[in-house]
């Protein structure tokens, strides 16, 4: 088989890495604008995915350097995961992700065809080409679950119910993940805050660029809000 030569940099390994004091400006962008993330965990040598709602913050009262919050049920396979080993990566992108037609229907129905799309699905179908899809970023870093009853957990599960509270009445009527509902999985009593503090990210853009970026040592965790 003809090996298929790279019109851009092999990502194999460290591709134009940088060392930066905060993440850049179109991760930055990415975390803003996606609502979803992957979370991968990982034990024994067995991964394990979950999509997950999040809130990104840059710094926080309890941690200098950004941080992503999510939130769990305690007894969760991702939750177990954690505690034996806190090392995840995540996944995030600003893509359009419906499925573009195809040329001709799937036996399940699948996606209508040209001569049935509507303007908006046009619409819709171009955006997944604009701007709006920018990069994806795979996010590594070390997952904390925050002292429950804590007031770092109180914080932090504010910041994000805050964040997952819509206005837009359509956001509501979206199929809800795993820890999408509001009141059981961000305010419940018993839901467990994560934090992941994130250490390196790498880009990809829709062309195949790939660009590695490492954060400096500056942001350490803070407790009771004192570094």
């Amino acid at each position: 088989m003809d090996q298929i030569s790279l019109n851009y940099e092999a990502s194999a390994g460290d591709t134009h890495k940088q060392t930066v004091s905060e993440l850049p400006t179109e991760v930055v962008q990415c975390l803003e604008n996606a609502r979803f993330l992957h979370l991968a965990t990982c034990v024994d040598n067995q991964p394990h995915v979950s999509l997950m709602n999040y809130t990104y913050l840059p710094t926080s009262p309890y941690s200098a350097g950004p941080i992503i919050i999510m939130t769990t049920n305690p007894s969760s396979k991702k939750t177990n995961n954690l505690v034996v080993n806190p090392n995840v990566s995540l996944l995030v992108h600003d893509w359009v992700s419906h499925r573009p037609p195809t040329q001709g229907r799937r036996p399940s129905g699948g996606s209508p065809g040209p001569e049935h799309r509507s303007s908006l699905a046009s619409l819709l179908i171009n955006l997944n080409t604009s701007a709006m899809s920018s990069i994806s970023a795979t996010i590594n870093g070390t997952a904390e679950l925050v002292p429950h009853g804590s007031e770092a957990e109180k914080y932090y599960r504010g910041q994000h119910l805050e964040n997952n509270t819509f206005d837009n009445a359509p956001f509501d009527r979206q199929p809800v993940v795993e820890d999408g509902g509001r009141e059981c999985f961000v305010a419940g009593e018993e839901v467990r805050v994560i934090l992941v503090h994130i250490k390196d990210v790498r880009t990809s853009d829709w062309k195949g660029g790939v660009r590695d970026w490492v954060l400096s040592e500056g942001g350490n965790p803070v407790s009771n809000g004192v570094r």
